[in-house]
């Protein structure tokens, strides 16, 4: 692949990933998204968060394990969330729901 290849791809894709996100910045008011697509977009941030969050609960040393300390520490977290309006319950719960199976586990 010569050079002038090379920097044709890069701007490129470069390019390709620019475009759609500045289209909102520079479209702005003058497009308007339907109303499915707007409720839809109301849960991209929960879901990006669960993408990144759910693998790591999952994955323990390189391998999937349904049952597993960080799991359960998740799901303490996510019903303290859910039980209690205080911001520092999850981290609690989760911080000690974890500390603790991985104290008496090994």
């Amino acid at each position: 692949m010569n050079d002038l290849s090379l920097w044709l791809t890069f701007l490129l894709i470069g390019l390709a990933t620019t475009l759609p996100r500045a289209g909102f910045i520079v479209l702005g008011s003058r497009v308007v998204l339907p109303p499915t697509l707007q409720r839809a977009l109301r849960y991209a941030p929960a879901a990006a968060l669960a993408a990144i969050v759910v693998p790591d609960l999952l994955v323990v040393d390189g391998s999937v394990a349904v049952i597993n300390a960080k799991l359960a520490g998740g799901i303490a977290a996510v019903g303290a969330a859910l039980a209690s309006r205080n911001p520092w319950l999850p981290f609690i719960a989760g911080m000690a729901t974890l500390l603790a199976l991985r104290h008496f586990a090994g």
